[in-house]
């Protein structure tokens, strides 16, 4: 299989870099990838990965559009305002690249239905909003081997790492053991979040992604990238593999999806 005349016009400003190639576009023609979420996250995200011709692109959220919404997740309009996320979303991303194929899951993740989900996938991509929802995506993404890219906003700072203890890397539960009590962290519909800062952590998921797929670049998998937009500055730290994590450690309390993932916190 070779690119086709129109796809080569599409992606030429990719395929010239040495990095990409046509090698690289074919790559990047052939992954698939799941997001977790089609908000504020996966919005810029999966633009992105649509435009850099992604072939096939999956988006979980039981979510519709609300006019609250618009602020943040661009990949929704007022058009579309009470429409499903994932089929406002499915009709934004096919306008912007209607050759690859984009698949939608009108339904919340939970621990039954998350590794059916993630089967069929590469790569996910996790743009949730809660804290039960990111420990459970880490653990169904450790037991099935899938590389994960998480990302996680609160007002004026984001944080961005990569995910695949697969592949000696530590997991999301390396930095953070357990989630925090209920109460701890304020609601997010409360504190708040910055509309723009949405858009730069959920294009750096999409960059990781790419990176991942091409296997170029340096990977984020033991370092946590964050982002203060106030300083407008960004910092990288050491995420080392903790030997008694509970999940990838050397002696795991954690060996299935059972447990209860509550959900702490919506926005």
């Amino acid at each position: 299989m070779e690119l086709t005349e129109p796809q080569i016009q599409r992606y030429s400003r990719q395929i010239i870099m040495s990095d990409v190639g046509g090698k690289g576009q074919m790559k990047l023609t052939k992954a698939k990838v799941l997001l977790i979420g089609a908000g504020g996250l996966g919005s810029p995200a999966g633009l992105y990965l649509a435009a850099a011709g992604v072939g096939t692109i999956g988006l979980v959220d039981g979510d519709v559009v609300d006019l609250s919404n618009l602020q943040r997740q661009i990949l929704h309009s007022t058009a579309t305002v009470g429409m499903p996320k994932v089929e406002s979303g499915k009709k934004t991303l096919s306008a912007i690249n209607p050759e690859i194929t984009i698949k939608t899951y009108h339904q919340n993740v939970d621990s039954d239905n998350i590794l059916s989900l993630i089967s069929e996938f590469d790569m996910v991509l996790d743009g949730s909003d809660n804290f039960a929802t990111r420990f459970l995506v880490n653990d169904a993404c450790f037991f099935a081997k899938k590389t994960l890219i998480s990302a996680s906003m609160f007002r004026f700072e984001g944080q961005l790492t990569t995910i695949k203890p697969h592949a000696g890397y530590p997991c999301y539960r390396c930095l953070y053991p357990e989630p925090p009590p209920a109460g701890l962290v304020p609601n997010c519909q409360e504190a708040g979040v910055l509309g723009a800062l949405a858009g730069t952590m959920g294009i750096l998921q999409a960059s990781e992604a790419i990176k991942e797929i091409l296997g170029i670049g340096e990977t984020l998998a033991d370092r946590l990238l964050i982002y203060d937009a106030l300083e407008m500055k960004f910092r990288k730290v050491r995420r080392p593999k903790d030997p008694a994590c509970p999940l990838c450690g050397q002696n795991p309390k954690i060996k299935n999806l059972s447990m209860d993932y509550a959900v702490s916190c919506t926005i």
